[in-house]
C-alpha cells in the first residue's frame, strides 16, 4: 500500500464531492426559482374597497385542537384602505375599527353563519 497514492485518490475524491455539491446547490437554486415562479404567477392580487365585506383570519385558533372549526372570523366592513396592503376594517357588532394587514383579509360572499350551534340533525336537512 502507497499512501502517496492513496492520498492522491483521497483528494480526487474530496474534490468530486465538492464538485458533486456545488451541483445540488445549483440544482436546487432552480428549483426554488422555477417553483416560486409558478406560485407568483397563480396569485391573484387582492384589491379591498371601502364599505366591501372581509373575513379575518384568526391565528390564535391554530393553538387550539379542533379540526372543524373555522379560522375565519365573522364579516368585518372595510372603512379605508392604506398604501401596502393595509387596510381598516369595522367590527359591525362592537363598531370598534382597527388595521390589519390585507393578508390576513378574504372577500365574504355569503350570508351569516350562526357559529353557536354545536351540532347537526341531518334529518332536520
Amino acid at each position: 500500500m502507497d499512501l502517496k497514492v492513496a492520498d492522491n485518490r483521497r483528494l480526487l475524491e474530496l474534490n468530486e464531492m465538492e464538485e458533486f455539491r456545488a451541483q445540488e446547490y445549483e440544482n436546487a437554486k432552480l428549483y426554488k426559482e422555477k417553483t416560486k415562479g409558478w406560485h407568483d404567477k397563480r396569485i391573484m392580487p387582492q384589491q379591498f374597497e371601502p364599505r366591501q365585506q372581509v373575513l379575518l383570519f384568526n391565528s390564535r385558533l391554530k393553538m387550539f385542537s379542533g379540526k372543524l372549526k373555522s379560522h375565519w372570523s365573522s364579516p368585518f366592513d372595510v372603512t379605508k384602505v392604506y398604501p401596502h396592503r393595509v387596510v381598516d376594517i369595522k367590527d359591525m357588532q362592537t363598531w370598534v375599527i382597527f388595521k390589519v394587514n390585507g393578508q390576513c383579509l378574504k372577500n365574504y360572499w355569503g350570508a351569516h353563519v350562526n357559529r353557536d350551534k354545536q351540532s347537526i340533525d341531518l334529518r332536520d336537512v
